[in-house]
């Protein structure tokens, strides 16, 4: 399990991946304003520059669960998104948790870039919302069972229509 290694939603997942016989990893970002590592780690690593930690988290995914959250959630979100959309990385799921707090963003993605062509319906697909956390684990899970996570045959251009 890698987290970005802070508090809240992210010690608790690094906490259940310890008590769960898992490996615990935490991967901090180096800011005068930010969190430190939580106490359930087995590996840290503080990054100094975003760059070089999403392609650590990214790389080895099978998924992402997001929790509500900044700018930095929706950077690494995107970043995700579209390395996925054009082949970059495996088309592994990302599963959004908390549909009151993500709605209006996708009803903006459906209602502006989806209807104007920036997206196409398979992109849209990426994503599964949930309130539903047994859910979002079955959403990776299956996934990770049927070897869904496999990098395309053909990269789809993130600006096709």
């Amino acid at each position: 399990m890698i987290t970005g290694g802070g508090p809240g939603v992210m010690e608790a997942a690094n906490r259940g991946a310890r008590e769960g016989g898992g490996l615990s990893i935490g991967f901090n970002i180096e800011l005068p304003h930010e969190q430190h590592e939580n106490a359930y780690l087995d590996i840290e690593y503080t990054f100094k520059h975003f760059y070089a930690r999403k392609v650590c988290f990214v790389k080895p995914a099978e998924g992402f669960v997001i929790f509500p959250g900044g700018f930095g959630t929706l950077d690494e979100l995107f970043e995700a998104l579209t390395l996925i959309q054009t082949g970059k990385a495996e088309n592994f799921p990302v599963v959004l948790v908390d549909t009151d707090y993500w709605g209006e963003m996708l009803d903006w993605i459906k209602g502006e870039m989806l209807s104007d062509g920036m997206i196409s319906p398979d992109d849209l697909a990426l994503l599964h919302v949930t309130d539903d956390l047994d859910e979002a684990v079955r959403t990776i899970l299956e996934c990770y069972e049927e070897h869904c996570a496999e990098i395309p045959a053909e990269s789809r251009k993130a600006d096709a229509q």
